[in-house]
Parts: structure tokens; C-alpha cells; sequence
């Protein structure tokens, strides 16, 4: 008898391990969650605002695409994936996916896999709405005072390789950025045309800057993953697909960067599928 039971409990222990182990769902889900790293600190593509919400065309994206793997809303974890740490959290399996103006290169695929592209973003110019400094094209940036946030490479480009004379202006971060430019201390602020739409739409800077339209480089932004995750690239890929086709794609953009008149590229081709 005694034999019997411990067999018994064996077999629902067994039993209840395997069941615990199905529901798990891999790296950065557990227990019917999952976990998205996003940009916190972009309007209008990732942001965390101050009363604790998520916002922004990342974050809708990435919503849509935990609800095609069977995620709910409310059971999705949001964590900050800066840009220098998003391979990192990858590979620790920290997060299931990350989503944060994540542009596809091949330095980066030798590190972690990508789903997508489902954006293209371009290198771009923020001014004032009167333009008064007059900046049309990237040469006349020349002599003018460009906006540099510390760490980025993209007002650095621009020098090295589009306008060698532009004075650049250090600053700690895009915010200050824009406050400099409402002021006049700086002329021009560059990065992807999809962030600076994001800051352009915002209440608070509406009808103060524009884009200038210029397409200096093409981001086309990915979902990464981690390296060797076909059958989840796979499920992303056909989530992206499907969000391309009922519509809610073009809904995302107009809700998050309408308001910056964002002359937006359309969905781009997914081409990561091997």
C-alpha cells in the first residue's frame, strides 16, 4: 500500500512539473506573462510617462504582436531596453522581444535575430516651423548650429559626411534639444525621422517645429529576438503580417505621429524570414 501511494505521488508530481513547464512559454514569458523590452524615453514610438502608462508605435506594435502569441494586454511586462543594452537583454533571455526603434543591421544580426521590418525610418532635420534659419537641404547645415545629443552618432554623421562645417551643440538629450531650439540656440536637431516626429506630436510642441523631409540613411526598424528562434520569428513575422493587413498598421502610425504631419513611408516588405 505504501508502495502504491508513493507511486501515485510520484506520477502527480510528474504530472504537475510537465504542466508548470508547458505553461512557462520559454525565455521572458512565465506563468502566462511576457516580457517586451521598449524605448521608455521616446514619444510618440516608447515612452513611460509619468503616471506609469506605456505609449507610442512601438509599444502598440509590440501589443499586437503579444496578443497574436496569446498574451493579453495586462499581462505584458514592460522593461527599458536602452539602446546600448538591447542585444544584452536579448541573449539573458531578460525579455522575449525587444521593440525599440531597433534598426536591422548586420552587426547586429550576428548577435540576435530579427522579425520585420515592420517601420522605415530615415535620418531626418527638426527646425522651427518658420524655418527661419532657412535649412532646406543637409549642405545647409553648414555654418548653422546642429543639435548633438551625447552618445549619438547621427549629428556626428552629418558632419563627418553631409555638412563639415555644421557647428555642432552638445547636449545631454533630446529634450534639452528642443527646448534649445524653441530658443534659438540651436538651429537643427537630427536623428530618425520617426523620433522626431514622435517630440513634434507632442501637445505641448505642436505647430512649433517641422520635419524638412530629407531621407539621409533608411532604419528600417526590426523585432529582436533571440539568435536561432525561428519558430518565433516566424509567429512575429505573420503577426506583422496580419496587423499589416487589417489595417491596425496604418492606425498606429496617424495615432502616434499624426499630429507632426509625419510624411510616414508605407509598411515595408518583411524580408528577415531566414
Amino acid at each position: 500500500m505504501k508502495l502504491r501511494k508513493a507511486s501515485l505521488a510520484l506520477a502527480t508530481g510528474l504530472a504537475l512539473s510537465l504542466t508548470l513547464t508547458a505553461c512557462g512559454g520559454g525565455s521572458g514569458s512565465d506563468d502566462g506573462k511576457i516580457t517586451i523590452g521598449i524605448k521608455f524615453d521616446q514619444p510618440g514610438v516608447g515612452l513611460k510617462t509619468a503616471d506609469g502608462e506605456y505609449t507610442g508605435f512601438d509599444v502598440d506594435v509590440a501589443t499586437y504582436v503579444a496578443k497574436e502569441l496569446g498574451y493579453d494586454a495586462k499581462n505584458i511586462e514592460w522593461k527599458q531596453a536602452p539602446s546600448a543594452n538591447r542585444e544584452t537583454l536579448i541573449r539573458n533571455g531578460d525579455v522575449k522581444f525587444v521593440a525599440a526603434s531597433y534598426t536591422i543591421n548586420d552587426k547586429r544580426k550576428a548577435e540576435v535575430d530579427f522579425a520585420g521590418p515592420y517601420f522605415l525610418a530615415h535620418q531626418d532635420l527638426l527646425v522651427r516651423a518658420d524655418d527661419d534659419a532657412g535649412i532646406k537641404k543637409v549642405e545647409d547645415l553648414n555654418s548653422k548650429k546642429l543639435c548633438s545629443v551625447t552618445g549619438s552618432t547621427s549629428a556626428q554623421n552629418v558632419k563627418d559626411k553631409l555638412a563639415p562645417k555644421a557647428d555642432l551643440q552638445p547636449f545631454g538629450g533630446y529634450s534639452e534639444c528642443l527646448t534649445g531650439l524653441e530658443n534659438k540656440a540651436v538651429d537643427a536637431l537630427t536623428t530618425d525621422d520617426s523620433i522626431l516626429a514622435g517630440y513634434a506630436a507632442q501637445k505641448e510642441h505642436q505647430g512649433k517645429f517641422k520635419l524638412v523631409g530629407l531621407k539621409m540613411s533608411d532604419e528600417p526598424y526590426g523585432i529582436g529576438l533571440k539568435k536561432g528562434d525561428k519558430e518565433l520569428r516566424d509567429k512575429i513575422n505573420k503577426a506583422l503580417e496580419k496587423m499589416k493587413k487589417d489595417g491596425s498598421w496604418d492606425k498606429f502610425v496617424k495615432k502616434n505621429f499624426g499630429a507632426a504631419n509625419y510624411a510616414y513611408e508605407p509598411a515595408p516588405e518583411i524580408t528577415e524570414t531566414s
